[in-house]
C-alpha cells in the first residue's frame, strides 16, 4: 500500500505542487489549509506521516504539533520559512521528528520522508522484553509502563530501542544521533538531550535516581534496567 502523507499548510498552491510531486514517488497525499481541518483529517484517516507548516492561521504549527502528540505518535516533519535554531529546538521539544526550512529542494523533502518512515517502520524481530514496570514490544513499537501504553514519538522509540539493544554500554551523543539521523546534525546538536529528556519524562524516570536511563556526565547515556527474563 502507498504511504499516506497528511500536509497541513495554508498555501494551497504549495499543497497542490507537493501532491503532484510526491505522487510521482509513490505517496498518497491528503491536505488541509487550516490546522483544525488537518486535525480532523488526522482523526478520520490517520496518515503514515504529517508534513506540518509552522505559519498557520488561528493555530501555529507548534500548537498543532502539541495537539497531535496528545493522541498520536505519527511521524511529523515540520516545514516552514522560519529556520532559526530556536524554532527547531521548540519543534523537537514538542515531538517533531524532522525539520526542513523553506525554500527547499523537493527531492530533499522526499529523502527526509523516506528516512523518517524507515525509522518508524523498521521491523525489530527481538522478543518483547520486560524491565520491572517497563514493557517493550519491539516489532509492534509498543511501550507500556505499569501496564499503560506510553505514546512515544519515532525518535523516542528509536533512541530507547538503541539503548536497550546496548544495555549496560554507555553510548555517546554522536552514536545516538547517528541512529536518529535524517535531521541536520549540526543544527540539531541538542536533539539527543531533548529526546532523552522527553523519554525520561514519559517513562517517569527521575534523572537523579534513574531506573532505566542513566546519564554518564561527559560521556553519554546508558540503559540500566534489569531484564526480568535475564
Amino acid at each position: 500500500m502507498k504511504p499516506t502523507l497528511l500536509i497541513i499548510d495554508d498555501d494551497q498552491k504549495l499543497n497542490q505542487l507537493l501532491h503532484d510531486f510526491l505522487s510521482d514517488f509513490g505517496f498518497e497525499t491528503i491536505s488541509a489549509t487550516h490546522p483544525r481541518d488537518g486535525l480532523k483529517l488526522l482523526k478520520k484517516k490517520p496518515p503514515d506521516l504529517v508534513i506540518l507548516d509552522i505559519m498557520l492561521p488561528d493555530m501555529d504549527g507548534f500548537e498543532v504539533c502539541k495537539a497531535i502528540r496528545q493522541t498520536h505518535a505519527v511521524p511529523i516533519i515540520m516545514l516552514t520559512a522560519r529556520g532559526e535554531l530556536t524554532d527547531k529546538v521548540v519543534g523537537l521539544e514538542l515531538g517533531a521528528d524532522d525539520y526542513l526550512a523553506k525554500p527547499f529542494e523537493p527531492r530533499e523533502l522526499v529523502a527526509r520522508i523516506h528516512s523518517v518512515l524507515r525509522r518508524s517502520q523498521k521491523v525489530d524481530d527481538r522478543r518483547p522484553q520486560t524491565f520491572g514496570r517497563l514493557e517493550i514490544d519491539f516489532p509492534r513499537h509498543i511501550v507500556k509502563l505499569d501496564g499503560e501504553i506510553v505514546d512515544l514519538t519515532t525518535n523516542e522509540f528509536v533512541a530507547l530501542a538503541l539503548l536497550v539493544r546496548n544495555s549496560g554500554k554507555v553510548l555517546d551523543r554522536d552514536q545516538i544521533l547517528q541512529e536518529l539521523r535524517g535531521m541536520d546534525c549540526d543544527a540539531f546538536n541538542r536533539s539527543v538531550d531533548i529526546t532523552m529528556s522527553r523519554l525520561r519524562q514519559k517513562l517517569k524516570d527521575n534523572p537523579k535516581s534513574p531506573t532505566f536511563i542513566k546519564t554518564v556526565w561527559g560521556a553519554g547515556y546508558v540503559f540500566i534496567g534489569d531484564d526480568d527474563a535475564a
